[in-house]
């Protein structure tokens, strides 16, 4: 199967908010399993359809347990707080300590329209919110505080993103 090519920080297709979906048909289909084959090859843990340029409320993620997509997911509840070292495939290389909610509640539709609420505890909820983030054109970079993102960003302009993204290698996890 061919796989898309993942958008990379600098792109403004990651910085617009995605549209809702209103057809759940063959083509949303197989989008998904397109972005679940890239998401693969990528060593991503999740994958919003804005990383691969399409402006589609939905996301795939799978930290183990087999392929899911969400369509129209929205955080129903959160709670907690837990730190973590995030990654991004749309952000190859870098990662930050981010801090977000531990336990985190979304609703969703599956592809076949029923719906869906899941709950996620520190990584699968980390993950719930960062590709909800996609979604609204929020980047990880837009959770760092002011002095840390200045560095980061310092760093984005040092390195070559796109020959990064190319080699998609390392055990990093990234989302």
């Amino acid at each position: 199967m061919t796989t898309y090519r993942i958008r990379i920080f600098g792109d403004p297709v990651l910085r617009q908010q995605a549209k809702e979906v209103t057809e759940l048909d063959g083509a949303l289909a197989r989008l998904v399993a397109t972005m679940h084959e890239t998401m693969y090859e990528a060593a991503g843990l999740g994958l919003a359809a804005p990383q691969v340029g399409v402006q589609k409320r939905l996301f795939t993620y799978d930290i183990g347990d087999g392929p899911v997509v969400m369509v129209n997911p929205q955080v129903v509840e959160e709670s907690g707080e837990w730190s973590y070292e995030e990654g991004c495939l749309s952000i190859p290389g870098l990662s930050f300590e981010i801090v977000r909610p531990k336990l985190v509640t979304i609703r969703g539709l599956d592809l076949d329209g029923n719906e869906v609420v899941l709950e996620g505890d520190e990584l699968l909820g980390r993950v719930f919110l960062h590709e909800l983030d996609h979604l609204d054109g929020t980047l990880m970079l837009d959770r760092l505080d002011p002095d840390t993102r200045k560095l980061a960003l310092k760093a984005i302009r040092e390195q070559d993103l796109r020959a990064i993204a190319g080699e998609r290698v390392g055990s990093q996890q990234r989302l």
